[in-house]
């Protein structure tokens, strides 16, 4: 079997990431991995196409320039927001009740529940993704898909929940690629590919409750006996926090959003020392420089945060499946990683909380440490469930190009995308601030401040004259 190449797309409010990878027969490489920001987004959807199709113009150049490849097509998720869950049914009298039932028969029952399925406004409308619940036969009800085929009966029956969203989402991501001069592989629901990265088969069929908190949109997912049971989002994420610190301190956005990556928390009574710190922003254009307590911008951070994880717990209970989220919650996303979030959503719910890193045991990755990142969650998924289709080949080598020459470039080129001056910060984020820009102030600490000794200064080996000693006996008082 020749070997293929996988282009992924995670569009989203903030950044736009494309992943590249060789798959030949089970092996997947990941090759290459950027993110940059995106533009002409909403809500995790494209409102302006043209200005979409700006960045993902450059991310294509540039991965076809480092890997000596032309990305003919990619893979691209659907929209997260503006999707609502309904239920449809289908359900078939076979000719041979003495026959067992087939994985065709219950591939025909699908396209049958999603062909009949009656959109509210199919010109306005369309069918993002289904999910099958549950089958019956003549006997029994609640076979999962794997356990009714191979069951004789006279009938067959299905449940399946069907994701509806919006068209003109859709139509405006093949504007957008058709500007960037490339064509689509595949459409994916980005909520089962994302949980395919970061939940494991037990997590999934024990009950968890996936919690992805993006710039723009926090979705949920719920799995339960390995099924996707429940799905929603709203639209406010990390985007939202970042709006917060802007109109509270008077910053502009991209230094809001700076000082949230480099120096964001939540539970400021839990930051112990770092709480008491003080962030000093040297203003050039005002010439003065700009004070900010760490604790206040924790208490900014954390008033956002509850109120959009309060949304999301309501959601759980909703849902129905909050007595069977044995596994907790999964946290995921490009605001997984802030200082205290997972610990404030396990005060606030009482599950337990883990951080959802892509599980990259099912690829090899050693060139592109970004693609472990929980931001990176939704491309691990799709270029596994893309690689599982032999059908999708994305790209192909450009002429006179070893494989040898490729792989070398790879190592030896420097990531064109790496933000200048980074240093790691306070539970490992990432700060992007000049060295002249921002620095830590501490308040003098009580207990270091030297003890008045009767009033009395001790003299230099110069013996400096009494009026000195005067001045600091008096500063002293």
């Amino acid at each position: 079997m020749k070997e293929r190449y996988i282009a992924t797309v995670d569009l989203g409010t903030g950044k736009l990431a494309l992943s590249v990878a060789r798959v030949l027969e089970e092996d997947v490489e990941v090759l290459y991995y950027r993110e940059r920001p995106s533009d002409g987004m909403r809500y995790g959807r494209i409102f302006n196409p043209l200005l979409a199709s700006v960045p993902l113009t450059e991310a294509v150049k540039e991965a076809e320039e480092e890997l000596g490849i032309k990305i003919r097509q990619v893979v691209i998720g659907l929209p997260r927001y503006g999707v609502r869950q309904e239920t449809a049914s289908a359900s078939i009298e076979r000719s041979d009740p003495s026959t067992c039932i087939s994985q065709e028969e219950i591939d025909a029952i699908k396209d049958m529940a999603l062909e009949t399925y009656p959109l509210e406004n199919e010109a306005l409308e369309e069918i993002y993704g289904s999910v099958a619940q549950s089958f019956s036969t003549d006997d029994t009800m609640n076979f999962s898909e794997k356990d009714v085929v191979g069951i004789p009966s006279a009938s067959l029956g299905g449940n399946f929940k069907v994701y509806v969203g919006a068209k003109r989402a859709i139509s405006n991501i093949d504007l957008m690629l058709g500007n960037a001069g490339v064509a689509e592989a595949a459409k994916y629901f980005l909520p089962m590919s994302t949980a395919d990265a970061v939940l494991s088969d037990g997590e999934k069929e024990s009950g968890v409750a996936l919690i992805e908190i993006g710039a723009g949109v926090t979705s949920l997912t719920i799995y339960q006996n390995k099924i996707l049971r429940y799905y929603f989002a709203i639209p406010f994420g990390g985007k939202s926090i970042t709006t917060d610190i802007k109109f509270e301190c008077g910053f502009t956005e991209n230094l809001a959003e700076n000082i949230k990556l480099a120096f964001g928390a939540c539970m400021p009574e839990k930051l112990q020392n770092m709480s008491e710190k003080v962030l000093q922003i040297n203003d050039y254009d005002a010439g003065t420089p700009r004070i900010l307590p760490v604790k206040y911008l924790s208490e900014i951070i954390t008033a956002r945060t509850e109120e959009i994880i309060d949304a999301i717990l309501f959601k759980i209970q909703e849902s129905g499946y909050a007595d069977n989220l044995r596994s907790g919650i999964v946290l995921s996303g490009g605001c997984a990683n802030m200082i205290n979030c997972s610990n404030l959503i396990k005060q606030m719910s009482g599950y337990n909380v883990r951080i959802g890193y892509p599980r990259t045991k099912k690829l090899s990755s050693s060139g592109c440490p970004g693609i472990n990142e929980t931001g990176a969650a939704a491309s691990v998924g799709m270029l596994l469930l893309a690689a599982a289709d032999t059908h999708i080949d994305c790209a192909s080598e450009k002429q006179q190009r070893s494989q040898s020459a490729r792989q070398g470039k790879t190592a030896e080129k420097p990531e064109k995308n790496e933000k200048k001056g980074k240093a790691i910060k306070a539970g490992g984020q990432m700060e992007i601030f000049g060295p002249d820009e921002i620095e830590i102030v501490e308040p003098p600490k009580k207990e270091k401040t030297p003890k008045k000794k009767n009033n009395f200064i001790t003299w230099t080996k110069n013996r400096l004259n009494e009026f000195m000693g005067d001045l600091y006996d008096g500063m002293d008082e």
